[in-house]
C-alpha cells in the first residue's frame, strides 16, 4: 500500500477508497493514484504543488490523464517533428479504446494549436474527429506532426477520452524540441578520381583529330547535402552551346546522340552516382552524350533529404575535316544545385 499524506489542518472523508501507484485519477501527480467518491472537503485544499484533487461524480468519471508524450526530431526535419503518445496514466496502461487529442505550442502555450486527426497538420481548434486511438497514432512508433515552422521549439501535451467518460485534464507538457533550419550545401571538384580539389576548375581535352572521339581525363564531381523534404536537383548548361573558337569564329555544336556515328559534336555523359539519380537524358555508354546548350537541364536529382550525395560526369568531343583548326576551342559549363522544399 502507498501511504498518502494530507496537509495539516484539513479534514477529509473518504469512502470506498483504494490506493495504487501513479497519479490521481484525472489529476497530475506522478506519485500516487486515488480512486474514490469524495465527501466533505474542508479549507478548499483541492490543489497542491504535486497534486490536483477534484470532487464529485464528474471528476470520478473523468478519463485518466496521460503522462507526458515524447517529442523528437530524428531526421533534422525543418517542417515536422515525431511524436509518440504514451498510453499510460498512474503506472497503468490505458484501455485500447482510449482516444487522445494533442495540443502544440511554440511559445509555452501562450498560444495553442491542435493536431488534426485527419492528416496530423495543425488546426486552430479541435473536435471529436481529432481524437484518435493509440493504434491510429502509430502505437509506440509514433507519427510525424506536419506543417511546422523551421527553427522553432515546440512542446506538446495530451488529453484522453474513453468510453462514456468525459475527457481528461491536459497532461504534463513534453520537453521542447526544435525544428531545424532548411539547409543546402554543395561542392564541385574536377579530377580524374574522386578527390577534393580547389578552383579554378578546368577540364582538359587533348587535340581533336578529325573523325576521332576524344574523352576528358578529368571528371566534374558534384556533392549535395540537403534536408529538403522533396530532395533537390543538379542542373547544367553551357555558355556557348558547344566548343567555341573566337580565333576562327567557329563552334563545334553540343549534341545529343552517339558521337561515333556523328560527324562532329560536343556533349557530357554521366560517369557515376552515389545517393543521387542520374537523369536519363545524360545516361549513356560508349560515346553517347547529352547536349549542354544554353537551356538549363537536370543532370542529377534526389527525391528526399540526402547526405553526401555524389555524382560525376565527363565531357566528349569530336571534330571533322570541315572543322577549322584553332587552339582556343572552349566551353564554360555552369552547374546549379537547387533544393526542393
Amino acid at each position: 500500500m502507498t501511504l498518502l499524506a494530507f496537509p495539516a489542518g484539513s479534514s477529509y472523508k473518504l469512502e470506498g477508497y483504494t490506493f495504487g501507484g501513479g497519479g490521481i485519477n484525472g489529476g497530475t501527480s506522478p506519485n500516487y493514484q486515488y480512486q474514490a467518491r469524495v465527501g466533505q472537503l474542508d479549507n478548499n485544499m483541492m490543489v497542491g504543488s504535486s497534486f490536483s484533487l477534484g470532487a464529485g461524480l464528474a471528476f470520478e468519471r473523468q478519463s485518466p490523464t496521460p503522462i507526458s508524450p515524447t517529442l523528437s526530431n530524428p531526421g533534422s526535419y525543418y517542417n515536422k517533428l515525431k511524436l509518440v503518445v504514451n498510453n499510460e496514466s498512474g503506472g497503468s496502461t490505458l484501455p485500447p479504446d482510449t482516444k487522445y487529442v494533442m495540443a502544440i505550442s511554440d511559445d509555452d502555450f501562450v498560444t495553442t494549436k491542435y493536431i488534426s486527426g485527419t492528416d496530423h497538420s495543425l488546426v486552430d481548434s479541435y473536435g471529436i474527429a481529432d481524437y484518435q486511438t493509440f493504434l491510429q497514432l502509430g502505437d509506440t512508433g509514433g507519427f510525424d506532426i506536419l506543417g511546422l515552422d523551421p527553427g522553432k521549439t515546440y512542446k506538446v501535451k495530451v488529453r484522453s477520452m474513453q468510453g462514456s467518460f468525459s475527457e481528461s485534464a491536459w497532461g504534463p507538457i513534453s520537453d521542447g524540441v526544435a525544428t531545424a533550419n532548411p539547409t543546402l550545401t554543395f561542392d564541385i571538384d574536377v579530377s580524374a578520381s574522386d578527390v577534393a580539389t580547389t578552383p579554378p576548375y578546368v577540364v582538359a581535352l587533348s587535340s581533336l583529330y578529325p573523325g576521332s572521339v576524344v574523352t576528358s581525363d578529368e571528371k566534374v564531381w558534384v556533392s549535395v547535402d540537403t534536408n529538403a523534404a522533396a530532395g533537390g536537383s543538379v542542373f547544367v548548361y553551357g555558355q556557348n552551346a558547344g566548343l567555341k573558337s573566337l580565333a576562327v569564329g567557329y563552334t563545334i555544336a553540343s549534341v545529343s546522340g552517339d558521337l561515333s556515328n556523328l560527324d562532329n559534336g560536343f556533349g557530357v555523359q554521366v560517369s557515376s552516382v552515389s545517393q543521387l539519380t542520374a537523369d536519363a537524358f545524360y545516361i549513356g555508354s560508349g560515346d553517347i552524350v547529352g547536349l549542354t546548350d544554353t537551356l538549363v537541364r537536370q543532370i542529377f536529382y534526389v527525391n528526399g533529404p540526402v547526405t553526401s550525395g555524389r555524382g560525376s560526369f565527363l565531357v566528349k568531343a569530336k571534330s571533322d575535316n570541315d572543322t577549322p583548326a584553332a587552339g582556343d576551342y572552349t566551353e564554360a559549363l555552369t552547374v546549379i544545385v537547387a533544393a526542393n522544399y
